[in-house]
């Protein structure tokens, strides 16, 4: 990607919900903002109309996707396996059809297994999911997300292994989960450009020239993640960071997750701007 976009997770609060897709592009306009993240939260469902209306943004608009949150490619029923693995492959599907530019997704808990065994399923169901797509020819990133507990595959290093497996597989790298994950680390200037450092250095120059990551204030505990905040009601240090993606060259998408999602999209593409 040529710059680094900046995207709502999901419509823009102030979208007329009957006008859907065709108020959210005017909002995005009337914010300068750079496109959306379309949150397929309960199952990969998205009108014909809707896909048409995205569709015909996508040159001017920049999407991706996010899988539904019942996945999870370490479950004891191979059946959940099955499924989590049908509906990362029909996210993809779907944002491919309306000219997505990624898809991410929670990849899978660890349930008191070994983190190397995890990680090998990980592995095994991955190329799975790789080998429907090759068939399809579809191209669009695939992107695992850090997660935000510690019952959760999904550290910064499992996602750049996992990553290294697969020519498709890119991280998603959810800071603030990153943050939340470690009780409050991960939150300097020097801890960002370090996470930067080390998917450059192992991934290549595409990893940081096609980048994905999400940013909102979080509360957190001793056990990782709460829930999301307004950027001002944390204590997420968004400036570092964005001075750390500044200083890297970091091109592609970074995706406001906030509870005020369009204000605080708009306060990190200006602060970003204005580096």
């Amino acid at each position: 990607m040529e710059e680094l976009k900046f995207l709502t997770a999901g419509m823009p609060l102030r979208t007329d919900k009957k006008k859907g897709y065709s108020d959210a592009f005017n909002v995005l306009q009337e914010m300068d903002l750079d496109g959306i993240e379309v949150e397929f939260v309960q199952g990969v469902r998205m009108s014909e109309n809707s896909r048409k209306l995205v569709k015909n943004a996508s040159d001017k608009l920049t999407f991706t996707a996010h899988g539904p949150y019942y996945i999870n490619l370490n479950a004891r029923e191979q059946e959940k396996i099955d499924a989590s693995i049908t509906r990362i492959v029909d996210t993809a599907t779907v944002a491919n059809e309306f000219g997505g530019y990624s898809i991410t997704y929670h990849a899978a808990f660890y349930l008191g297994n070994d983190k190397d065994i995890v990680f090998k399923r990980v592995v095994e169901q991955t190329s799975k999911i790789i080998e429907v797509l090759e068939k399809d020819n579809n191209k669009i990133w695939i992107r695992p997300e850090t997660t935000g507990k510690g019952t959760q595959w999904g550290t910064v290093e499992e996602i750049v292994n996992l990553s290294k497996e697969f020519k498709q597989v890119l991280p998603c790298v959810d800071f603030s989960h990153v943050h939340a994950r470690s009780g409050g680390g991960f939150n300097t200037y020097e801890d960002f450009c370090n996470i930067l450092d080390k998917i450059g250095t192992e991934l290549g120059d595409i990893a940081l020239s096609n980048f994905h990551a999400h940013l909102a204030g979080i509360a957190y505990s001793d056990k990782g993640e709460k829930n999301h905040l307004p950027l001002q009601d944390s204590d997420m240090n968004y400036q570092d960071l964005l001075r750390a993606m500044k200083k890297f060259d970091v091109k592609g998408v970074v995706v406001c997750e906030s509870p005020n999602i369009e204000d605080d999209c708009k306060l990190i593409k200006e602060y970003y701007k204005s580096l």
